[in-house]
């Protein structure tokens, strides 16, 4: 048993005010405090693109969506996009950014 995978241990200091809100945020998603900072952690840590991290949420112009080449320009930089009901771009509409897969985001209107 000398390959089994062990967990890690550590001691991790908070103030009882930090410590109360977790046990909380815990208490309603139905997890220990540690499985919750776990997850916290696992959720968070280095997984997420800058994509993730930084475009999603934005809004895009109807009218700023380059129809023929199917571009749109975010935060300085060209994106290929797909509508989330495959319709057509309205010019007059506002898009928020739902998804972002490599140099592809999902627009939805709204």
């Amino acid at each position: 048993m000398a390959n089994e995978k062990k967990d890690k241990r550590f001691l991790l200091r908070l103030d009882q005010g930090l410590y109360d809100r977790l046990a909380e945020e815990a208490n309603r998603a139905n997890q220990s405090v540690n499985m919750y900072i776990v997850s916290l952690l696992s959720n968070n840590h280095g997984t997420k693109s800058f994509e993730n991290r930084q475009i999603i949420g934005q809004t895009v112009l109807g009218k700023d969506l380059n129809v023929d080449h199917g571009l749109a320009f975010v935060s300085g930089i060209y994106y290929r996009y797909l509508i989330n009901d495959n319709g057509n771009v309205d010019t007059t509409a506002k898009y928020a950014v739902i998804e972002a897969n490599g140099n592809i985001l999902t627009l939805q209107k709204i």
